[in-house]
């Protein structure tokens, strides 16, 4: 099993801002909307997350696929990794691989727009074919769920540092590895610890 740790940006603490108080606001009642309680949750798949339609999904639809999740921005350095995720995305997918991306404006307000503006923005710009969900937030006192479930229960805790960490999920939900926002969605050591969990070709 890949134990690889964080490779995010030492971004000091004063450089995190935290949300307008509306975008709080929405962000604290999405995530009491999409309700799993971390400290009860064993794996990734006893969330419930909500669509960028606002639906409820159940991660556990995606049991049995390798899942790469993701904190994403629209206007941030790493932006254009949006790019290399839908290579990945296309790469493996047929094998059972899916990429989860939840939009968070944790950071400097990277993620200002609107779940519809963002799903205009990755479609358009990035040709992003893999489920983008509705905003959330990944640190903080309103963070989501399944994010507080990822920094602190799992085998690999720590705070979100910046947009574009990103998480191996096995088949069962157990958090395989993390990756910093510096790591190439399609350079060698994130596609070798996917194919370590996919099945054989």
């Amino acid at each position: 099993m890949f134990r690889t740790h964080l490779a995010t940006l030492l971004i000091p603490a004063a450089l995190a801002v935290a949300p307008a108080p509306a975008l709080a606001a929405h962000a604290m009642h999405a995530a009491h909307a999409a309700h799993s309680d971390s400290s009860a949750a064993n794996s990734v798949l006893d969330f419930t997350v909500r669509t960028a339609s606002g639906d409820a999904k159940a991660l556990a639809d995606f049991r049995g696929k390798v899942l790469l999740v993701v904190n994403t921005a629209s206007h941030c350095g790493f932006t254009p990794q949006y790019d290399a995720l839908e290579k990945l995305y296309l790469r493996y997918h047929e094998r059972g691989f899916e990429i989860l991306a939840f939009p968070a404006n944790n950071y400097f307000h990277e993620e200002p727009g609107t779940d519809a503006e963002i799903q205009t923005f990755c479609r358009l710009k990035y040709d992003v074919t893999f489920p983008v969900f509705a905003k959330i937030s990944v640190k903080g006192r309103d963070i989501a769920p399944l994010y507080a479930y990822l920094t602190k229960r799992s085998p690999f805790p720590g705070t979100i540092g910046w947009n574009f960490n990103k998480f191996v999920i096995a088949p069962d939900g157990r958090v395989l590895a993390r990756f910093g926002a510096r790591t190439d969605p399609m350079g060698v050591k994130l596609t070798q610890a996917i194919e370590a969990a996919l099945p054989p070709k």
